[in-house]
């Protein structure tokens, strides 16, 4: 099965008509009625391409002949590829929700994805950053190396002072910051909007880029986004991703860290100083708080380290 998985990957033949009018189908299905955002959407049309080329021709010519096996062989191919469990807890995703959309649209007779266990998504805990580590981190943009210094020192200040997604950093209006109320107001995913408390020194990184840079950027228009790039346009999630790993090089944090790892390190610092769960919920934007409490077992792990670390018997 994995063998004939390899072979169909490598076919580099396009799909049928039929079946790249479904998944283009599907996909508007996605962003108008079920309301994912864009990024999600291209991820499970990628997630989706990678399924169907390791489906025999019969299977990708007539959709309707679909079966579980198709799915567990592609489940497994993935794995053999060294993706992480996360990748094929989304790719899974991606084809279940597909399964029942061919099943709406009477493509397929049954849901053949249902008896299929969902993996395991949290069988590690995120990587997060010390205290000192984001010192250091804050404090990489300096004014005599870089020339947008102050947009990116409020760039890393809004990601870890309020734990947005990188796109969420990328498409936050100015607008939508009240430095009267100490609030940033935020689109997230499914165009859910959240309120998230910010504090008055991260407020004043925003601020003085906002006042002193943030003019110069302007290049024949003013678009609504706070972060622009140096040609006057919003930056995109690509450039938050590189901005961050620009600074995460200059302070040796290692190469795994992301625009997500301060998400997780807001998240558990404010646990481990004992903010409610559901708070931090709310302010994740996440809609199962299960995803959330993830961050109770960092704390914990964290508290072990130390009770080893520190105490004679352990």
């Amino acid at each position: 099965m994995l063998k004939a998985a390899n072979e169909a990957i490598s076919d580099t033949s396009p799909l049928p008509d039929e079946v790249r009018l479904i998944l283009r189908d599907f996909i508007e299905y996605l962003r108008a009625e079920c309301g994912l955002s864009p990024n999600t959407c291209e991820a499970y049309r990628r997630d989706l391409r990678d399924f169907l080329s390791t489906l025999a021709q019969p299977t990708v010519a007539n959709p309707a002949r679909l079966a579980t096996g198709d799915i567990e062989n592609f489940l497994r191919y993935s794995k053999a590829q060294g993706h992480s469990v996360a990748t094929i807890a989304r790719q899974l995703a991606a084809v279940r929700v597909f399964c029942r959309y061919m099943v709406l649209r009477n493509i397929c007779r049954q849901d053949v994805s249902e008896s299929i266990l969902t993996l395991k998504k949290w069988n590690r805990l995120p990587t997060i950053l010390s205290l000192r580590q984001i010192r250091l981190l804050l404090d990489a943009p300096d004014s005599q190396q870089d020339t947008y210094w102050l947009r990116d020192r409020a760039l890393l200040v809004l990601l870890y002072a309020t734990g947005i997604r990188a796109s969420e950093a990328a498409g936050l209006e100015t607008a939508n910051i009240s430095f009267k109320l100490g609030v940033v107001r935020v689109l997230g995913k499914g165009q859910k909007e959240r309120i998230i408390p910010i504090a008055g020194q991260a407020l004043a990184s925003v601020q003085e880029y906002l006042v002193q840079q943030r003019g110069e950027l302007v290049n024949g228009y003013d678009p609504p986004q706070l972060l622009l790039s140096r040609t006057g346009k919003p930056l995109s999630r690509q450039d938050v991703f590189r901005i961050v790993r620009k600074y995460v090089s200059r302070s040796s944090l290692g190469k795994s860290v992301s625009p997500h790892t301060l998400r997780h390190s807001f998240a558990t610092v404010l646990l481990s100083n004992g903010a409610d769960l559901r708070s931090v919920q709310e302010m994740l934007g996440h809609a199962d708080i299960a995803t959330t409490q993830v961050y109770t077992h960092v704390d914990a792990a964290r508290l072990r380290a130390i009770h080893k670390k520190f105490h004679p018997r352990g």
